[in-house]
Parts: C-alpha cells; structure tokens; sequence
C-alpha cells in the first residue's frame, strides 16, 4: 500500500472545509483534482472514506479512524510552516536566564556585549544564584548547569562545553611546602575543594592511564566556586581543583601552576537547559547559537 501523505492533507483539509468546493477554494485548485486525489487515496486504503450527498459529507467509519492520522499530518506540516517563520523573526523580548556566578564572571563578559550588539531587541535579565532554578515554573528561558543532568521530559537540553578540571596551586605554597609526585601525597596538603550539592567537600577523582584515584577529602577549605578556589590558591593557601578555562589567565601570568598533571580529572560537561517547547522563541535559540560559535567550534558535536 502507497498512501501519499499529500492526500492525507487534502483528505484533512477536506473534512475541515466541510465539502469539496470550499476546500478546492481555500487550496486554490480545482475541484476536480480534489474529487481525483481523493478517489486515488480511497483507491489507495482500499476503502471509501467519505459519504457524499447532496446537502454535505459525512465519514465513512473507516474514514473516521483514518483523519486522526491525516490530522497528524496537517499539523506537522503546519508546524514545519511555522518553524521556518519563526527561524525568521527578529529576536526581541527579555531572556532571562539563570547561570552560575564564575561561568557568567568568566565567560558571559565576552559574550554579553556581542549578543547585546547583533541583538538590540532582546533585554537579558541573569539570574547568578546557585541555586536550582524550576525554568517553567519560574519563567526562565535558559538555564546553564554542569555535569550531569537530572531526567525531565518538560525540559530540553543542547551541550555547550566540555570543562577539564586540574589541580593547581601558587608556586610560593609548593616551595613552602613541596610538590605532590603521587595522588596519596595530597593527603598531606592543604586542599581546596568544590562543595558538593549534598555537602563537604566533592571527592577528587585522578586517572593515569587504567590507573585510578579516588579518596574522600578533608578539605581546609570548600567552596561552589571554581573562581574563588583559584583565586585563593594564588595567594599561596593549598591545592585547589578548578578548570582550566578558569586558571588560564593565572597560569600565563606565573601565579598558579599544574598539580600532578599526568593525572587526569574527569571532564564535567555544561549545558544549555531550555523548556522543551515545540518552537523555540527566537530570543532563545540566538542565544544558544552564539554560544555555540563561542565554545563548539573546536569540539567534536553530540550525535
């Protein structure tokens, strides 16, 4: 059986009208080539699926089980339609957006005043508290999060960068001191840790090849920020985990260095959380692409 779904659009589009000469009207085609497409689509199912007298149509029973699906069709290709206008449109409107603090004092200050430029209709209102926000509930059009996510079928998701964390510390703490040759020497220093989401200090995970290190820590010192952590370790105050793109800037001016750098930490993923409409406001997906020119351009993309 070869159903075209172009006719199951007219079959749709048919009942909706209520007859065969309106739907002709509002198609701008002839009713003729309504009458022929329907009775090579009832050729097609080999069943009738309309009734026609004098006063009005009426469905076949069989027909009436086959405009759900016909009526599936209709929408999708109206949602195609609309999707493509909507890709169109000027973003305008307030985004608002929820991030954490360092991700937004480390990388939206570059990206802020581009976005701002390219898009002067949007007005973007950031939410830096570290908390969870709820996005449908509370309004939000993004969220940016990392590591792993949580499953929830109302929201949507795009990777935007892959984070690799390091070890580090200020070249005056190491000659104080000493330099760590193994993960187990660490237990002997002062370390700066991430705080976990249930509490204390996240564990310090170190893979060498098949080799791997995992300890739970007492930490001097712990803190949801990255960026505090690094800023601290250059004051000479023990070994702190952060990421690299976070470190740069202290590592080219001599104030941090690398820690056991054949040990790698596991890389931590960020991403983009949207309310996972079934069209995308154009304000969001602006956003989301210049993110994507900023962080994945050198990165192999998702499947």
């Amino acid at each position: 059986m070869n159903v075209e779904p172009n006719d199951l659009l007219l079959f749709a589009r048919i009942v909706e009208a209520g007859s065969f000469s309106m739907a002709a009207q509002r198609l701008d085609l002839p009713k003729s080539t309504v009458s022929r497409r329907i009775a090579l689509l009832e050729a097609s199912v080999g069943e009738r699926l309309l009734q026609r007298t004098t006063r009005r149509l009426m469905l076949t029973e069989f027909g009436a089980s086959l405009l759900e699906h016909a009526r599936k069709v209709a929408e999708e290709v109206e949602a195609a339609g609309a999707l493509a206008q909507h890709r169109q449109a000027e973003p305008s409107g307030k985004l608002r957006i929820s991030m954490p603090q360092d991700f937004a004092n480390v990388v939206m200050v570059e990206m802020m005043p581009r976005f701002m430029e390219r898009y002067p209709a949007v007005s973007l209102e950031l939410d830096l508290s570290p908390r969870r926000v709820d996005l449908v509930a509370e309004n939000f059009d993004i969220a940016i999060r990392m590591g792993d996510l949580p499953e929830d079928s109302t929201l949507a998701a795009r990777r935007i960068a892959l984070q690799r964390f390091g070890l580090y510390a200020a070249p005056s703490y190491l000659a104080r001191r000493g330099l760590p040759e193994q993960p187990d020497d660490l237990l002997r220093h002062d370390l700066l840790c991430i705080l976990s989401r249930t509490g204390g200090a996240a564990p310090w995970v170190l893979q060498r090849g098949k080799v791997r290190w995992e300890k739970e820590l007492t930490a001097r010192l712990t803190a949801n920020s990255p960026q505090l952590l690094a800023r601290i370790a250059c004051n000479g105050a023990g070994i702190a985990a952060s990421t690299d793109f976070i470190v740069a800037k202290h590592v080219n001016r001599g104030e941090l260095v690398r820690v056991l750098p054949e040990w790698d930490m596991p890389v931590a993923t960020g991403w983009a959380v949207f309310p996972g409409r079934r069209l995308m406001p154009a304000k969001t997906r602006a956003f989301l692409d210049m993110m994507d020119e900023m962080f994945c351009k050198n990165q192999d993309k998702p499947a």
